[in-house]
């Protein structure tokens, strides 16, 4: 991780900690020296962010001056809450306690009023009819995509029958019904959609797509659209 990187970690995981937060607990979340964290801290204070708090007490982010306070119309802040709350009821369960931790750092940054309009917000999302949960990690998926790496697994289609697929994964779609990933297959040479409920055995290659991904969606996605 670089040391840009590490610092805008530092100021997301103290603003999703109870404050004061100890060095010790930083540097488990952050896998570095609480020596590190010091250092941090005062390169963070030196750059304009107000952080109370000294070592053996425990550290308070009171503001960031370097980010703007978050400013949304009650119609955003509606459409916020309802599109979390869609993927706290929709994704699969490392999204859906992601979208529950963005739900709950929004409200802590929000001023008092939208914090409250936010807490009490009139739009919820429900669904009775369960999605089948994903049968392999969908963060390592989701991570092979980001890094446009080639994927493998064991399938079973609709009809029952199994095979082996090599894949460019290329993107995970929300369907009414489950969980899909769009890929270009190896074995059938064209683009599939697999259910992620049906993968089994995942496992990441070494192989790089590298830099086809954006524009192979982009492909798929218009040819799905003119036949919709």
């Amino acid at each position: 991780m670089s040391r840009t990187a590490r610092l805008f970690h530092l100021m997301q995981t103290m603003r999703g900690m109870a404050p004061p937060v100890t060095a010790e607990a930083l540097s488990d979340a952050l896998s570095v020296s609480p020596r590190t964290i010091y250092r941090d801290v005062d390169t963070l204070r030196s750059l304009g962010a107000v952080i109370d708090g000294a070592a053996g007490y425990g550290f308070t982010l009171v503001e960031d001056n370097a980010i703007p306070p978050q400013s949304f119309s009650d119609d955003e802040l509606e459409a916020l809450v309802l599109g979390l709350r869609e993927v706290e009821v929709t994704a699969e369960p490392v999204l859906a306690a992601a979208a529950a931790g963005a739900l709950a750092k929004l409200q802590a940054r929000l001023p008092d009023r939208q914090a409250h309009r936010l807490k009490h917000a009139v739009l919820h999302a429900r669904r009775f009819s369960p999605i089948p949960e994903p049968k392999v990690d969908t963060a390592a998926l989701r991570q092979a995509t980001w890094d446009e790496r080639r994927v493998r697994f064991a399938y079973t289609d609709k009809e029952g029958a199994e095979t082996v697929r090599e894949v460019d994964p290329l993107g995970i779609v929300h369907f009414d019904a489950s969980h899909c990933l769009i890929a270009w297959c190896h074995l059938r040479k064209d683009y599939r959609v697999f259910r992620l409920d049906r993968l089994r055995e995942l496992q990441i290659t070494d192989t790089s797509f590298r830099p086809n991904r954006v524009p192979m969606l982009r492909t798929y996605m218009e040819a799905l659209a003119a036949h919709c």
